[in-house]
């Protein structure tokens, strides 16, 4: 497994324990589940422009023999 370390604030780094510690899990897996849910969002944020795109540009692709 790829490691990637970030500096978290004093404060935010409390958090981070105190919502792990609340949910039983380790700091580290609330920031997995976190990085995947922010990961996902993109993604569809991306796909929904893309479709945007390809609609708005439906006519030139079909010429274009997309």
């Amino acid at each position: 497994m790829n490691e990637i370390t970030i500096g978290l604030p004093g404060v935010e780094r409390a958090e981070l324990g105190d919502l792990a510690d609340a949910t039983g899990r380790t700091p580290e897996d609330v920031v997995r589940e976190a990085v995947r849910a922010h990961l996902r969002a993109e993604r569809e944020k991306i796909a929904e422009a893309a479709g945007r795109l390809a609609d708005r540009h439906a006519p030139l692709l079909r010429r274009l023999g997309r």
